[in-house]
């Protein structure tokens, strides 16, 4: 993936480091590398969960502050200018996506940070995954989550990074357009298996959606290399609620699915990468996901 000096984005919060200070509001055993490694077997990922931001029982978990000041100056190191180069294009793409439709596009901020973090959803935790809480309209990411990716799924490269930004990108984008909203009001209304539904169509449509930045960034700073878009299709299928049912339990329950299936995944980002179309995103009417 080609980025180097392109614009990088201004709206990075950087909570690594010394920012620790205070215990989470609720509980939980502190995570280590390990049990990222095994939670990354069995956890949703990449989607809006209210799991993510609940704690369990034990002892407190060191949780960091966010800054004293409204921004925290991110690192210079080639993968925090990654972060916040891939940021920028997310912001050039719906900026362009919105001002077509006569409206404004209101830039997310990405929060990067270690082990556990305060949000307005709660206490983030990088067990989880990289996250999007809607009640602050921030992306959470622990970047050591990239290198689990390449260790536990062996799916490596810059491009397949970017997609996992671009579909928490796109999870603030359905919060803008109030799509989230209305498929967590649904679900409040329907079985747990209705509900499941909904959620893998929400995610669908986020995948959806980091294709169609994929094919609107790659149209003005070509970015693309040969093989990126096999890395990103690769790190889709390896999220699929069936692979990782299959690794965590030996067992698929399609039931019990809130992402989609590897195959969906994939087909979905593909949509959106090859259309560049918000328009064929719509998996909320379509009849076969």
């Amino acid at each position: 993936m080609k980025w180097e000096g392109d614009r990088q984005s201004n709206n990075v919060e950087d909570r690594r480091g010394g920012g620790r200070g205070g215990f989470g509001g609720f509980g939980g055993k502190s995570v280590g590398i390990g049990t990222i490694v095994i939670a990354l077997i069995g956890s949703v990922f990449f989607g809006i969960d209210p799991g993510v931001f609940l704690g369990g029982g034990g002892g407190p978990v060191p949780v960091q502050q966010g800054p004293q000041g409204p921004q925290g100056a991110p690192a210079n190191d080639r993968e925090t200018q990654f972060v916040r180069t891939t940021l920028a294009y997310t912001e050039d793409a719906w900026a362009q996506i919105f001002a077509a439709q006569g409206a404004q596009y209101q830039p997310t901020t990405l929060v990067l940070f270690e082990g556990a973090t305060r949000t307005a959803c709660g206490t983030g935790r990088s067990a989880t995954g990289p996250f999007y809480c809607p009640a602050d309209r921030k992306v959470y990411i622990d970047l050591s989550f990239f290198r689990l990716m390449q260790q536990r799924f062996n799916v490596a490269g810059e491009f397949a990074q970017a997609y996992v930004i671009a579909h928490e990108v796109g999870h603030h984008v359905q919060n803008l357009l109030g799509v989230s909203g209305q498929v967590h009001h649904a679900q409040q209304r329907v079985s747990e298996r209705e509900g499941n539904a909904l959620s893998v169509r929400l995610e669908l449509q986020a995948d959806c959606f980091a294709g169609v930045w994929a094919n609107r960034t790659n149209q003005r700073e070509q970015i693309l290399e040969a093989g990126d878009v096999e890395t990103a299709l690769a790190a889709a299928a390896a999220i699929g609620d069936d692979a990782l049912q299959r690794q965590s339990q030996g067992t698929v329950v399609p039931d019990s699915f809130t992402h989609g299936s590897s195959a969906q995944r994939a087909r979905w980002f593909s949509r959106g990468l090859e259309s560049g179309s918000v328009e064929q995103c719509n998996t909320f009417e379509a009849r076969q996901l």
